[in-house]
C-alpha cells in the first residue's frame, strides 16, 4: 500500500507517517520509482507507535522499544526483551517526577487566584 492507504488506514498524516520514518519507526520498501510501499506490519507498527506515544514515550524510546511488542488481537502486548523493563521504569519516573513539577505549579497558580480573590 501507498503512504495515502497507510495514513487512511490509520487515520495518521502523511506528514506524521514521514516523521515515524525519519526518526527510524518505520521502514517502508522503496519502489523503483522511490515511493514508498507499506505493508500490514506497518498498519500495527502505527498503532503500536500512537499506543506508545500516548503512553508518553519519546520517539527514540519507542525506536529501541517498538520491536518488543506485537498483537494479541486488537491489542498491543508488551514483551520483556532486554531493556523494556527499565525503560519503562525510566519513563514513569520522568513521568511521576513532571506530574510532581505540574502540581507544584497547580498550587502556586491556586495561591496566586486565591489572594487575587480574597482582595475583592
Amino acid at each position: 500500500m501507498k503512504i495515502g492507504d497507510l495514513a487512511h488506514e490509520t487515520g495518521v498524516s502523511r506528514r506524521l507517517l514521514r516523521y515515524y520514518e525519519e526518526q527510524g519507526l518505520l521502514r517502508p520498501r522503496r519502489l523503483p520509482n522511490g515511493y514508498r510501499e507499506y505493508g500490514d506490519a506497518d498498519v500495527a507498527a502505527v498503532r503500536h507507535i500512537r499506543t506508545m506515544l500516548a503512553a508518553g514515550l519519546p520517539t527514540a524510546v519507542i525506536a529501541r522499544l517498538l520491536h518488543c511488542v506485537h498483537d494479541d488481537g486488537e491489542r498491543m502486548v508488551p514483551t520483556a526483551c532486554p531493556g523494556m523493563v527499565s525503560n519503562l521504569r525510566r519513563e514513569r519516573r520522568r513521568i511521576a517526577e513532571t506530574i510532581e513539577q505540574l502540581q507544584v505549579s497547580q498550587q502556586a497558580l491556586d495561591t496566586m487566584l486565591a489572594t487575587i480573590l480574597e482582595q475583592r
